[in-house]
């Protein structure tokens, strides 16, 4: 996504907090937060767009439109700036916080004179917010936790905002003279789901034009170092970035090298030294002579190491080297598999787009198939109707005629506090798939969050649960249930777990989805599309999915229709036997 689209949406999300935490009008807080997704889902660069343009984009009226040419021209808006020297410095440290609401975040400030994140961490420990109005000793709890999760991540990246941010750089940086090969390494090219900072290899035999382009990138904000073969930088995000050149007949050794993980280089260096081999950065050689033995691919690496290629997504000492000696690696699914989206959204909720450009984006993304699941009507602020969605249906019915791919009527149904969902069987019964997620009452225990998901996995007409743990990178830690007795649930009920391809969800995580697997469960890889753009983060979706060693096979939406459509039947039938 272009970055002026992201930079755009990362200002007006602060206008919508600052308002909030100001005590604004609620109907305001909600223009700037949807202006905001809008502007994040648009499909084009805001930056070719005069006031005209952006009035184009759903949610942008005339009044944020000139904001946003404003904001492109000077890099800054005046009334937002404007409302910053309104809130103190102290208070919008508080912004960000997670569990920590604009809301609340006044009300601590306001009643306890906190601060810092310090200051509330020594709240917490001194149990001093439960007896603030609308708290309480489980509101201080979640607070904690969320906050110890967000300490432990260490200002970690999204991965969707690290890849976005290489992907520009390489493509920067293919173009300088002497350049040969050019990529990103480590926990990034492992595709983890958060990264602490972006390792670019670049194979070169004249690193000084390589090095000068790199530390000169219109993205850099400052030079940490800056040297023959390895540079870093902080980019304008804060992000932090190290380049090495390495000359391109050690390509393969290096990249492998530099890849990661730790781990995984430590197991396969003690494969090399029990074979009387060496293995750095620079190749492999005999010990004795130092004879080099392979080092331009790492094809060539793994081989004389006794390994099939291993996939840097399963690079984590996790049993994928005792796999690939037993020529048991599993058969990965990948993008190439995927054959529809069972989870899209249109603006008949909170989607961007209109259903019919959704179709046409799946058209081109090559699917065979697509659901349209919009949300039903216990998320309320949707306003969602049976006979909204039986419009929709033949609206659908209508399009299938020149679609050029089969059209699935979804939804995507509320589990409710007691695993109930949205609307009774009977009419549940004339979807043709239907996801069920949770978007209230994250804070259950873990025993009444197990009995919730189970029950809705029971429901015959209930195919896939959406998001599992709820969990938002950013924002908001995993719900807690037993993995064990939801897994075996999945398993045994035919429900299929989702990976949420969103590239601030990644939910199911990779581990939990490498533990799903081994209890039987399937799964169903969307994207939870809002907007055409968010199509493209499938890859997201897939590579957590292949990091939990997920094979294509356990993919409900890389099936045939035919066979998708067996597997609803199956678990519907129950409902009439």
């Amino acid at each position: 996504m272009a970055r002026s689209n992201e930079a755009a949406a990362e200002a007006l999300t602060e206008f919508a907090d600052l308002i909030a935490i100001m005590g604004g009008d609620s109907y305001r807080i909600r223009a700037y937060e949807k202006a905001a997704r809008s502007v994040a889902g648009f499909a084009h660069d805001l930056d070719r767009l005069d006031v005209k343009g952006l009035q184009a984009i759903p949610a942008i009226g005339k009044a944020l439109a000139e904001k946003l040419v404003e904001f492109r021209e000077t890099g800054s808006i005046h009334e937002l700036d404007e409302l910053r020297a309104q809130v103190p410095a102290g208070l919008r440290a508080l912004l960000g916080i997670p569990g920590l609401g604009p809301k609340k975040a006044r009300q601590v400030y306001d009643q306890l004179g906190i601060s810092s994140l310090g200051e509330l961490l020594d709240a917490l420990a001194a149990q001093g917010l439960r007896d603030l109005p609308g708290w309480g000793a489980k509101t201080e709890e979640n607070l904690t936790r969320s906050i110890r999760q967000m300490q432990e991540a260490g200002g970690r990246i999204p991965l969707g905002a690290a890849l976005s941010q290489a992907e520009e750089m390489v493509a920067a940086l293919e173009g300088v003279a002497g350049v040969r090969r050019i990529t990103y390494a480590g926990s990034l090219r492992r595709m983890q789901d958060t990264i602490g900072d972006i390792d670019l290899l670049v194979a070169s035999t004249d690193t000084e034009p390589v090095m000068a382009a790199f530390t000169s990138l219109r993205t850099v904000d400052h030079v940490l170092a800056q040297g023959s073969t390895k540079s870093s930088v902080v980019t304008a995000k804060g992000i932090q970035v190290d380049l090495r050149v390495v000359s391109p007949d050690v390509w393969g050794a290096a990249l492998l090298y530099f890849t990661g993980s730790k781990a995984h280089n430590v197991r396969i260096r003690e494969m090399a030294v029990r074979a009387g081999l060496k293995l750095s950065e620079y190749g492999l050689f005999h010990a004795d002579d130092e004879t080099l033995v392979a080092a331009e691919t790492e094809e060539d690496v793994y081989e004389h190491l006794g390994l099939p290629w291993i996939p840097p997504t399963l690079r984590e000492d996790r049993g994928e080297v005792e796999a690939a000696l037993a020529g048991s690696l599993p058969d990965l699914v990948d993008i190439g598999h995927i054959k529809g989206d069972l989870h899209m959204h249109t603006d008949l909720t909170d989607g961007l787009a209109s259903l019919e450009d959704m179709v046409a984006a799946a058209k081109a993304h090559g699917y065979r198939y697509c659901a349209i699941t919009d949300h039903a009507p216990l998320l309320t602020m949707q306003r969602m109707t049976p006979e909204k969605a039986l419009e929709q249906r033949a609206r659908l019915a209508k399009l299938q005629e020149h679609a050029g791919l089969a059209l699935l009527h979804g939804s995507e149904l509320n589990i409710q506090e007691d695993g109930s969902l949205d609307w009774p069987d009977e009419f549940l019964a004339g979807f043709d798939v239907l996801v069920a997620s949770i978007h209230s009452h994250f804070r259950l225990s873990k025993a009444a969050m197990t009995k919730r998901i189970i029950r809705a996995m029971e429901n015959p007409y209930v195919n896939v649960i959406g998001h599992p743990t709820t969990r938002n990178l950013t924002k908001r830690p995993p719900v807690e249930f037993d993995t064990e007795e939801v897994f075996k649930a999945a398993a045994r009920t035919g429900t299929a777990l989702e990976i949420n391809s969103f590239p601030d969800r990644l939910d199911l995580s990779d581990q939990m989805a490498r533990t799903a697997r081994e209890y039987g469960a399937l799964f169903a890889i969307d994207t939870d599309s809002h907007s055409v753009v968010h199509l493209d983060n499938l890859r997201f979706g897939v590579a957590t999915a292949q990091r939990g060693w997920v094979e294509h096979k356990q993919v409900v939406n890389t099936w045939s229709l035919r066979d998708l459509r067996r597997f609803v039947e199956r678990k519907r039938s129950r409902a009439t036997t």
